[in-house]
C-alpha cells in the first residue's frame, strides 16, 4: 500500500494523523479515490476520518440489509465549502453552484460517481417531473438520485424521493443494473427524526447534510476520543 502513493502524500498523512487507524484510513482512501495532494490536505481539513467514525451514513433499513456495500460509499455529511454560498441561500443557488463546480462535487461524492443529468426529466401518467441531480455509481452499478433541500429534513420529503426511485427503476434503469439509490441532501437534520423516517422505509434511501463551512476538527477529535473511550469501557 505504501508504494502506491507519492512521497508527498506520505508526508501529509504521517504528519497529520494522530492514530495508526487514521493513517491507514487516509492511505486507503487516497489510493481508492486517487486524491491529489491538495485534495488529501482538504480531506484532513474536513475531518473525514473523525466524521466517518462518529457520524456514519444515515440509511434506510432496507438499504442496510440488501446493499451493505453502499454504506462505505455514502456519507452523513458532504462538504461544499468550495461553493462559497451565502447564508440564506436559495435552492436554486445551491443547484447552480453544484453544477458550476461539478468537478469538485464529484470528488466530494467519490471516485465512482458519474454525472448523468440535472433536472432530469421523468414522465409518469402523462405528467412531467424533474429530479434535481442524477448520477451513476460504477461500483454499485446503479443510478443515484439526489434531491436538494435548503432547509431541515422533513419526513414527507421521503415520499417524493420514493416516487422518483420507482420511476427510475421502471423507466430508466437498464436490465443489468441494480435498483436506484436515493439521497436527500438537506441543509440540516434531526438524527432522531431521520432514524424514525428511515426505519420502515422500503426504498434504498439515505439522508445527508451538506455543509457550507469546514467543521471544527478539534471538536470532532474530542468526539472521537469519547467514542473510543466508551468503546473500551463497554468491552470491559
Amino acid at each position: 500500500m505504501l508504494t502506491q502513493l507519492p512521497w508527498t502524500h506520505h508526508l501529509i498523512i504521517f504528519s497529520q494523523s494522530k492514530r495508526p487507524e487514521e493513517r491507514e484510513f487516509y492511505l486507503r482512501m487516497a489510493i481508492r479515490e486517487n486524491w491529489s495532494s491538495r485534495e488529501l490536505e482538504r480531506q484532513f481539513k474536513t475531518a473525514l476520518f473523525e466524521r466517518s467514525i462518529t457520524q456514519p451514513a444515515k440509511a434506510s433499513a432496507m438499504l442496510k440489509e440488501t446493499r451493505p456495500a453502499a454504506l462505505d460509499v455514502f456519507r452523513d455529511a458532504y462538504m461544499v465549502e468550495f461553493l462559497e454560498l451565502p447564508s440564506g441561500h436559495a435552492e436554486a443557488d445551491l443547484h447552480r453552484g453544484l453544477l458550476q463546480r461539478l468537478r469538485d462535487f464529484l470528488i466530494e461524492l467519490g471516485r465512482d460517481f458519474c454525472f448523468v443529468g440535472s433536472e432530469y426529466a421523468l414522465q409518469v401518467g402523462g405528467q412531467d417531473f424533474a429530479l434535481d441531480l442524477l448520477f451513476f455509481h460504477r461500483g454499485l452499478n446503479c443510478l443515484v438520485a439526489i434531491e436538494l433541500k435548503v432547509g431541515r429534513f422533513e419526513p414527507e420529503y421521503l415520499g417524493k424521493l420514493d416516487f422518483y426511485l420507482e420511476a427510475l427503476d421502471r423507466n430508466v434503469r437498464k436490465p443489468h443494473e441494480n435498483l436506484a439509490i436515493g439521497v436527500l441532501l438537506c441543509a440540516s437534520k434531526n438524527d432522531e427524526v431521520v432514524e424514525y423516517a428511515l426505519n420502515r422505509s422500503l426504498s434504498p434511501a439515505l439522508i445527508a447534510e451538506y455543509q457550507t463551512r469546514l467543521p471544527d476538527r478539534q471538536l470532532l477529535q474530542a468526539k472521537l476520543h469519547e467514542f473510543y473511550t466508551s468503546a473500551v469501557l463497554s468491552d470491559q
